[in-house]
This record gives C-alpha cells, structure tokens and sequence, in this order.
C-alpha cells in the first residue's frame, strides 16, 4: 500500500457527472419550489384580502336583537 502524503490525501478528483437521477431529483425540486413559492404568494393575498374585509365589516354596527317574548301561533280549535 501507498504511502499517504500531503499531495495526494487532500487532491480533489474530477467532479463526477450528474447522473439522470440527480438531473430528476434537481428538476422535481426545482418544480416544487416554484409552486410552494407561488402558493404561499397566492395564500398571503387571500389573507390579506380577507383581513381587509373582516376590518370594514368590523366598522360597520350591529346592533344585537332583543329578547322579546316570542308569541305562540294560536291553538287550533279540538272537536
């Protein structure tokens, strides 16, 4: 066996070529990315859309109902 130097432990090889599995791998990533980026673009609109909405609805009184007696349909008349 070789004795290890300091020229030829710490050389670095070739780069070693992309393989069609990195090339999917790569590409899938690159696809998903994209469309986690344009779902968390499209779910911040709708938020803030939303929180808009929600603000001038809050602007806006309603008064509650009152409580008042509920009146009973007249009872029908037996034989």
């Amino acid at each position: 066996m070789a004795k290890p130097t300091k020229l030829n432990v710490f050389t670095t090889s070739e780069p070693r070529k992309e393989s069609p599995m990195d090339k999917i791998t790569r590409a899938v990533t690159q696809i998903t990315d994209g469309e986690t980026e344009k779902r968390e673009i499209k779910t911040a609109r709708l938020r803030k859309a939303r929180l808009e909405m929600e603000a001038d609805e809050t602007d806006k009184v309603v008064l509650p109902k009152t409580k008042a007696a509920h009146k009973k349909p007249p009872l029908k008349a037996t034989k």
